[in-house]
């Protein structure tokens, strides 16, 4: 199963790509773990123009801003990650008690209050 990037999240990383000036055609969005976190993992999120042979890749178009134009994010996923992310959904959130990026991981068995670790 691939790891999905929702049309919200893919709008809030096209407009980080926009305000730091990044290549957008050559620029992907990694995805990945780390040992760490109060849970056991923590999800890393990357910019990259850097991607090895070995990654898994998924590319997302969406409408930007309901204006016809298209916006496209590659999405990559070391094989390692891709073990604990397989089937994960990647989204962003802007509501009252904060803003950013949140996984929906049915890897996981047990998640932090944060929502930014794991365990698997």
């Amino acid at each position: 199963m691939p790891v999905v990037l929702t049309e919200v999240a893919a709008r809030e990383i096209a407009t980080i790509i926009k305000q730091q000036e990044l290549d957008s055609e050559s620029v992907c969005l990694r995805v990945g773990v780390k040992g760490g976190g109060c849970s056991g993992f923590s999800y890393l999120l990357d910019l990259t123009e850097s991607q090895r042979d070995s990654d898994e890749e998924w590319a997302y178009t969406f409408e930007a801003n309901g204006d016809g134009t298209p916006i496209t994010i590659k999405l990559i996923c070391d094989p390692k990650s891709y073990l604990y992310l397989n089937g994960c959904t990647v989204d962003f959130k802007d509501e009252l008690m904060g803003r950013g990026f949140v996984f929906d991981n049915p890897n996981a068995t047990n998640t932090c209050g944060c929502g930014s670790s794991f365990s698997a």
